[in-house]
């Protein structure tokens, strides 16, 4: 299950893209708009600077902005970048593999397979859903 944080993390990117070219968006703004708590979505947009999605800008008339297109910022990159792994158990992760305790043999695993099959239909689908998915589908 994607968390808060993450879905909050996606909203505010939304945001941001929809101001894109705009100048900057202040925090509050954000907040309000997404009814978001203000400290909390400090956190989640100075991890996104931290990744180079977001950058900002201090002082009068500061604010966040986008640092990529909102078509170069996928739902997978926010993921990863705030729960982890896409997939359902860590045997079959492709960026944060563990091998899992209960099993003796991988090539052996009654569920591994088919579980392979799940992490990558939600991967390429959260691959190829991004920022500005969200956007095109707004005018639908």
């Amino acid at each position: 299950m994607m968390s808060m944080k993450c879905k909050y993390a996606l909203k505010a990117l939304v945001q941001l893209a929809k101001y894109q070219g705009k100048g900057y968006l202040q925090t509050k703004t954000i907040s309000k708009g997404e009814n978001i708590p203000k400290k909390f979505l400090e956190q989640i947009l100075l991890q996104l600077k931290y990744a180079r999605i977001t950058g900002s800008k201090q002082g009068n008339g500061g604010g966040y902005y986008l640092a990529k297109k909102p078509k170069d910022i996928s739902v997978a990159d926010v993921y990863r970048l705030f729960d982890g792994a896409i997939a359902p158990v860590p045997c079959i992760s492709l960026n944060f593999y563990e091998k899992c305790d209960d099993c003796s043999s991988e090539k052996t695993c009654t569920i591994r397979h088919e579980l392979i099959k799940i992490r990558e239909g939600a991967r390429v689908i959260m691959s190829k859903t991004t920022i500005q998915s969200f956007l095109d589908s707004k005018k639908k």
